[in-house]
């Protein structure tokens, strides 16, 4: 089996000598307790190109939704830092975009899907018409132009998560990221959900940063996978994902290529729950070696 290509510090989160657009750098996250602190995340550092859908995975528990609230400004670390456009991410920034796993509550039911789509673009103080049209184009290129009077309440858990991901692409964001926001949606779904993710990708240029606990996802989707350790968090192993760019859900995911890289991801993750660091991976420690 050919092993994967782990990213290099130097051409993680590059392209053509650019600068990253995202660098998480020796980025500690602390809860304190009446019981003692807890530590969710030791030291994650990693960048992310301007352009690039990189997936991360890891462990149950291993704090990927905490390295999320912390990249888009919604939590403090404790040390180290997020840097966006090259200045430090102190709270959440007007050029990002989330969309989370629990879409029912991140819609309005009040609301019709044009005002929920319509709703962060007031906000943003943007002119009528230029939201009109931003509105028409997310809602056509996420398959819901005709939905426009409808209401959250009158649609299928897909469709629902298809409004919010038009109401962040509507928003021209420079970085989405994804927390989980298709874990909660039935496997075709799943995949139709996929599919539209990376021709958005490829349509509007957007950088991508989505978070999943699903191996096969991460493979699909990404052209890197971040893998994480157990908590306290340090990244795990950097995989570049060597996949044709045109993928499908049947041709790719039957290619030997997809099954070695989905194998190696989900070792590294075994090695994870295990507690097997870096340094011994490096030694060439393998989960039924590990105590």
């Amino acid at each position: 089996m050919n092993e994967p290509t782990p990213v290099t510090d130097d051409a993680a989160g590059r392209r053509n000598g650019d600068e990253p657009l995202l660098s998480v750098r020796g980025l500690q996250k602390i809860y304190p307790s009446r019981s003692g602190d807890v530590e969710a995340i030791r030291d994650l550092t990693f960048d992310v190109a301007r352009g690039e859908l990189a997936c991360i995975v890891g462990p149950s528990g291993a704090g990927k939704t905490t390295l999320l609230k912390c990249i888009s400004g919604l939590l403090s670390p404790t040390s180290g830092e997020v840097v966006l456009h090259g200045e430090r991410v102190t709270g959440p920034p007007k050029t990002m975009a989330v969309v989370f796993q629990e879409y029912g509550r991140s819609l309005f039911p009040w609301l019709t899907v044009h005002g929920n789509v319509d709703l962060p673009l007031k906000n943003a103080r943007i002119p009528a018409a230029e939201r009109a049209q931003r509105i028409d184009e997310a809602l056509e290129a996420v398959g819901l132009a005709h939905a426009h009077k409808r209401y959250p309440w009158q649609l299928s858990g897909g469709m629902q998560q298809r409004v919010a991901i038009a109401r962040a692409v509507a928003y021209k964001p420079d970085i989405l990221l994804m927390d989980e926001p298709f874990a909660a949606v039935d496997a075709q779904t799943r995949a139709d959900l996929e599919d539209l993710v990376r021709d958005l990708w490829h349509r509007l240029g957007v950088t991508v940063l989505f978070v999943t606990h699903d191996i096969d996802e991460s493979v699909y989707l990404g052209e890197r996978v971040i893998v994480l350790s157990h908590a306290p968090t340090v990244v795990q192993e950097d995989v570049h994902i060597d996949l044709p760019d045109e993928r499908d859900q049947l041709g790719t995911r039957s290619t030997p290529r997809f099954a070695e890289l989905r194998h190696h991801i989900y070792e590294q993750i075994q090695l994870a729950k295990a507690g097997v660091v870096p340094a011994q991976i490096a030694a060439g420690v393998r989960p039924d070696q590990h105590p």
